[in-house]
């Protein structure tokens, strides 16, 4: 990940990100290992501009999948039920 030109790739490849999915994988690679929560995601994406019941953080958390793991056999977003989500960089 690339903050300044605020790229990403994997495997040498580049992955196109819509400025949401970018935030949203900066705090999770900010924190690696560290289960994070809907709420936080609310608090530091979208500052609690939107309702909690709704599903706008599992609807990103879904696309950003999409581009980080599905093109590649070790997944590195993990979801932790009933609690959040966590990145693991090391497959």
């Amino acid at each position: 990940m690339d903050l300044v030109t605020r790229t990403a790739s994997r495997a040498g490849q580049r992955i196109e990100l819509l400025p949401r999915e970018f935030s949203l994988l900066e705090l999770l690679m900010r924190n690696e290992g560290r289960v994070l929560t809907k709420t936080m995601f609310l608090e530091k994406i979208w500052n609690f501009n939107f309702d909690p019941q709704s599903s706008v953080v599992e609807t990103h958390i879904s696309r950003l999948r999409a581009k980080i793991d599905k093109p590649f056999a070790n997944p590195l977003l993990h979801t932790v039920k009933n609690t959040g989500y966590t990145l693991h960089a090391r497959g």
